[in-house]
């Protein structure tokens, strides 16, 4: 048998699980199979998500994001190339063409992954009419980005003023490590505060973060950006208002990055993403992995796009393990995720899993929720927090559907819960009689999770 060659596009969490589960795989079935990686940039396996806690303050060594160097993937028989940018694919020749410190390099391929991730959306307003970023105005979804905001707050220290652009996980996140930092921070958000959850919901984000100092602006978009001297940014125009702004976050999330697959020919859906069979092939000797893709919702059924390096991880898993010869398959995704503000004294977790309102309606789904809030018999406790919990479930079938959280401690413990009863199709009836954990300083004789269920279990009879 002859040797054959494997050929990853991109060197994060997707493409690096992809290649080593490759050589795992090949290992133990006796191919003889070369892994060779590309990485645009000169860093890999680095936690993404972690950068506004960089930004804030709270890593000693950024290189604290980082799971394995270039040089670690190297020494486990990966062919990893760094500063390598894959221009183009050609996939009835096999080969892909790549810029290597500026000089073109041709790779014949057998087998192929993409795992190119996505990209941060960056609106025309914050250009200037070069196309670079106006100075001031910075995305949040890279090391480099976080190398520049650490560089900006240096050189444009408090009592400047911050305006995020963008009221989701990493708008909150940033305007958490901003506060944290000193400066005076507005939020803008084109629907409610947090808007993968309900607006019920996002509207109890919104007066904790007002009650933090920040303010916040829902229900209307960015017009533009007016600037000063030197071109910098120096205010963000929403109406006929212009608010004050010396530093803007854009927080506006991402878009896949499947340029290089769409010019090739491969079929990408309505979020723009790669269309993977649940064995992540999406053309004959081709797998796609990660950011770049489109997943099956697993309640719904619908292609959904979920950037999330827990998704990424796994889906390279199955990419590198099929391209290698085995057989394996993506079970799906709930959309599971967490995260907190804690800033100006004021402390909160938001957290959802599964379907929400909008979902529901969409999909013409017979649905009730409930939603729990409230002192519960613990509230005793120092570091207690009221709760709100958020459940919904089919009527027909007590299904449970989804579920979301704000406030209190310990939400992940509690949206996990909810999201394993849905991984399981759980019914409403089936999370109020589970054996959950009980003790005062965490959870309640009645979790509230359960108490939930078991309201709108009543509700649904």
């Amino acid at each position: 048998m002859s040797r054959e060659r494997l050929v990853v596009v991109g060197g994060d969490a997707a493409g690096m699980s992809a290649a080593h589960q490759a050589l795992r795989t090949a290992s133990r079935s006796g191919l003889d199979l070369d892994v060779v990686a590309f990485e645009r940039t000169g860093r890999t396996s680095y936690s993404a998500c972690g950068i506004p806690y960089w930004v804030a303050g709270d890593l000693d060594d950024p290189h604290d994001l980082v799971a394995r160097t270039p040089d670690e993937h190297r020494a486990r028989g990966v062919d990893l190339r760094t500063g390598a940018s894959v221009e183009a694919l050609d996939l009835d020749r096999r080969e892909v063409r790549a810029l290597v410190d500026g000089a073109e390099v041709v790779v014949g391929f057998d087998r192929l992954v993409l795992a190119t991730g996505a990209r941060p959306v960056v609106p025309d307003w914050a250009r200037s009419d070069s196309g670079s970023l106006l100075p001031g105005v910075l995305p949040v979804k890279s090391w480099d980005d976080g190398l520049a905001w650490l560089d900006v707050m240096a050189r444009v220290p408090p009592p400047a003023r911050a305006v995020v652009v963008g009221a989701g996980y990493i708008g909150l996140e940033m305007a958490e490590a901003l506060v944290r930092r000193g400066y005076p921070v507005t939020m803008l958000e084109l629907a409610e505060v947090m808007p993968s959850i309900d607006a019920d919901m996002g509207a109890r984000v919104r007066e904790h973060l007002v009650a933090a100092g920040v303010g916040v602006r829902v229900g209307r978009g960015v017009d533009g950006l007016s600037t000063g001297p030197g071109g910098r940014v120096d205010g963000v125009v929403v109406g006929d208002d212009v608010l004050p702004a010396d530093l803007v976050v854009l927080a506006l999330g991402v878009r896949p990055a499947s340029d290089l697959g769409a010019k090739a020919g491969l079929g990408t859906g309505g979020r723009g993403g790669y269309l993977p069979d649940d064995g992540q092939r999406v053309a004959d000797g081709v797998w796609a992995a990660g950011d770049c893709c489109e997943s099956v919702h697993r309640v719904s059924g619908e292609r959904v796009f979920v950037p999330l390096g827990t998704h990424a991880n796994k889906q390279g898993r199955v990419a590198g393990e099929n391209a290698a010869g085995g057989s394996v398959r993506f079970a799906g995704v709930l959309g599971t995720a967490i995260t907190r503000f804690d800033a100006g004294g004021v402390a909160v977790e938001v957290a959802r899993t599964g379907l929400g309102a909008a979902d529901v309606t969409r999909l013409g789904l017979d649905a009730a929720s409930y939603v729990s809030a409230g002192k519960t018999a613990s509230g005793y406790m120092p570091e207690y927090r009221p709760m709100t919990t958020k459940l919904v479930a089919e009527r027909g079938t007590r299904r449970l559907l989804g579920g979301q959280i704000v406030g209190g401690t310990s939400a992940g413990k509690r949206i996990d819960t909810i999201a394993t009863a849905l991984w399981g199709g759980l019914t409403v009836d089936d999370l109020a009689a589970a054996d959950l954990a009980y003790a005062p300083p965490f959870a309640t004789v009645w979790e509230a999770v359960q108490l939930a269920a078991r309201r709108l279990a009543d509700r649904m009879q």
